[in-house]
C-alpha cells in the first residue's frame, strides 16, 4: 500500500492561462480537492461532523513549482500527513505528472489546517477528530 492518498486530475483549458500553462492558483485548488476526496474516502464520519459545527480552517498553504503542466496532462496530487498536533494537521502534497515516460515531480506543496468548532456564537479550537487521526496515520510522511 502506498504511503500517500492520490487524487488524479486531467488538466483542462479552464486550468490554463493565456500562455498555455496551468495558472498557479489551480495547484492550491487541487490541494483542496485532494483533501476533500481523502475525507470522503477515508474519514466519512468527519464529513458528518462538518455538518454539525466542526470547521477545518486552512491556516496556511504554499506551493513550489518545478515544471509546467499544460492542457490534457494527467497530474496525480499525492497527499501525505506531514504533522499531527492536538488541534492542527499539516499536510504535504506532491504534484506528479503521469505520462508515457513515467512520473515527474512538477510541484510540491504544504497546507496546515486547524480544527475548530462553532456553536453559532463563538468558534474555538478543538482536538483533531479521532476518526481523522486514524485515517491519516497510514499516510504519514517518512522523513528522508
Amino acid at each position: 500500500m502506498p504511503d500517500f492518498f492520490e487524487y488524479r486530475h486531467i488538466v483542462g483549458f479552464e486550468d490554463t492561462n493565456l500562455v498555455g500553462n496551468v495558472y498557479f492558483a489551480h495547484y492550491v485548488s487541487w490541494q483542496g480537492r485532494c483533501r476533500e476526496s481523502f475525507l470522503k474516502e477515508h474519514a466519512p464520519t468527519v464529513l458528518d461532523e462538518l455538518r454539525s459545527g466542526l470547521r477545518l480552517f486552512t491556516v496556511s498553504c504554499r506551493c513550489e513549482y518545478f515544471r509546467e503542466l499544460t492542457a490534457f496532462d494527467t497530474v496525480a496530487v499525492r497527499l501525505r500527513l506531514g504533522e499531527l498536533l492536538s488541534t492542527q494537521v499539516g499536510f504535504s502534497f506532491d504534484y506528479v505528472l503521469l505520462d508515457a515516460e513515467g512520473e515527474h515531480l512538477v510541484a510540491r506543496g504544504t497546507q496546515r489546517v486547524a480544527c475548530l468548532r462553532s456553536d453559532g456564537r463563538e468558534t474555538v479550537p478543538v482536538p483533531v477528530p479521532a476518526a481523522l487521526r486514524a485515517a491519516l496515520e497510514p499516510f504519514r510522511r517518512i522523513p528522508a
